[in-house]
């Protein structure tokens, strides 16, 4: 492996609802500073720290937390191309390679530049209604169209690049990153893909009598996912659901950003991971 510039402007984030995190977050900053470099942390939502990151003072983020943190922390850091160093204090952790008791010795192995970067695409959503755009956002793991509270099943037609694919009578419909492939896509039968492929991923949730297949699309195309039905919302990277009137449409396609993640080793670390999960599910059991 080719030695890496090891990172000198270092932030260091936990969740605020993980006490554990945090505590992390504050004693990796102390093992750093005894390394000689002073490390500012805190909350993921700290604005100050937030406008730091914006500003471009840092070279490296490292998040303490479980999956969600480190969306969020890709949301934050993909624009400003900061890479992510997560260390991870959740549940599953897809995205991490790194957990809270390994630490020590991959902050030797980062300060000594014995690493790589992994590159992650991202989707940009944009929310069309009436040919007006209401909202624009990225997504690391997925974009999803969804019923509402109310148990019926929507409608929703599918294109790509203005053609028509198909129409779904179903419980929602997801356009999924390789990142997403191991998340609600997964979940709903899809396809593991390896995740630095720069594919989208159509699945539908729960299809009746309609297609319920997973599509695998190529980077350069747009998703257009329109709703026929009343009762419909809209989640990005599962954040708080927004309402869709019916008619609404939904397009996605490959962002402008790219979410880095610091890895050591071999790329075979995804797999690793991989095994380690679908051969035990750490949910079960688990409280929420």
């Amino acid at each position: 492996m080719t030695s890496a510039v090891p990172p000198s402007r270092i932030v260091v984030v936990g969740h605020p609802r993980l006490a554990e995190s945090l505590s992390d977050a504050a004693q990796i900053a102390a093992s750093l500073a005894e390394r000689g470099l002073e490390a500012p942390h805190g909350s993921l939502y700290d604005e100050k720290l937030r406008k730091r990151v914006h500003a471009g003072e840092f070279d490296l983020l490292i998040a303490v937390g479980g999956d969600g943190t480190m969306l969020r922390a890709g949301h934050l850091c993909a624009p400003n191309n900061i890479p992510i160093l997560g260390i991870n204090r959740g549940r599953l952790g897809f995205l991490f390679q790194v957990d809270q008791g390994g630490w020590q010795n991959m902050l030797t192995q980062l300060l000594a530049g014995e690493y790589w970067v992994e590159h992650r695409m991202m989707l940009r959503a944009e929310h069309i209604r009436a040919g007006e755009r209401l909202g624009s956002w990225q997504a690391l793991n997925d974009v999803v169209v969804g019923r509402g509270p109310n148990m019926r099943p929507i409608h929703v037609t599918a294109s790509v690049d203005g053609q028509y694919l198909t129409k779904f009578v179903c419980d929602g419909l997801i356009a999924a990153t390789a990142s997403g492939s191991t998340a609600y896509a997964l979940a709903c039968g899809g396809p593991i893909l390896p995740p630095e492929l720069r594919n989208i991923l159509l699945i539908p949730i729960a299809p009746h009598l309609s297609f319920d297949r997973a599509i695998v699309l190529s980077e350069g195309v747009t998703v257009s996912m329109t709703i026929l039905s009343d009762n419909g919302i809209l989640s990005v990277d599962g954040q708080t659901p927004l309402g869709m009137d019916e008619h609404d449409r939904v397009d996605v396609h490959a962002g402008e950003n790219t979410v880095k993640f610091i890895r050591f080793g071999d790329p075979g670390y995804f797999y690793r991971n991989l095994t380690e999960h679908m051969n035990q599910n750490t949910l079960i059991g688990l409280p929420r």
